[in-house]
């Protein structure tokens, strides 16, 4: 075997490797969200030729533009399956929490949005827990509150979305998950 065929091997099986998507499509972008690929252009960019995905998010109808061969380094992903939604209940059930209450909220903070950046529901879950219980111990500070709501808006849009229901209903059981724990608590 040649030098060139077994670059052109391992290209092609690079290329098969890459995540697809199609218009219409629904997938998830790290820290935005659920969104839908409206379109797939190609553009040209420093003199070549790219072909980029063009994603609406639904949460605030953002427009984001994805070059098609990086889609895995920015993270870009399909929805969860119906089947994994317990294993993030299970999550947000499982009261240790991941972050030292003691720490300062600035480096909880900046834990928590390495988390939320990461794009994986499982790591959404874990800061919408452990804010939702450290909210009851004390104030969360203005920075966290944001992340408490960006954490809730990331978990219930792809929650929904997966269970084909709607954010009300997947709210109410995501936040019964904590008000049953400050009644027993009581």
């Amino acid at each position: 075997m040649n030098k060139k065929s077994s670059h052109a091997e391992s290209t092609s099986a690079e290329q098969e490797k890459i995540k697809t998507f199609n218009v219409d499509d629904l997938a998830v972008y790290p820290a935005h969200g659920v969104g839908r690929i409206t379109a797939i252009e190609a553009r040209v960019v420093g003199g070549e030729s790219h072909d980029f995905y063009i994603m609406e998010i639904l949460e605030n109808a953002m427009k984001i533009m994805i070059p098609v061969w990086n889609v895995e380094q920015v993270g870009l992903r399909d929805v969860i399956e119906a089947e994994e939604i317990p294993k993030i209940y299970k999550i947000m059930q499982d009261r240790q929490l991941g972050v030292n209450e003691g720490q300062t909220w600035n480096r909880r903070y900046r834990e928590y949005m390495e988390k939320l950046k990461t794009g994986s529901l499982y790591d959404v879950a874990i800061v919408y827990r452990d804010l939702s219980v450290l909210k009851f111990t004390k104030d969360l500070s203005f920075g966290e509150r944001k992340l408490f709501d960006t954490a809730q808006i990331l978990l219930v849009k792809e929650l929904s979305t997966a269970k084909k229901t709607d954010e009300d209903t997947v709210l109410s059981e995501i936040e019964s998950f904590f008000i049953e724990e400050d009644i027993s608590d009581e």
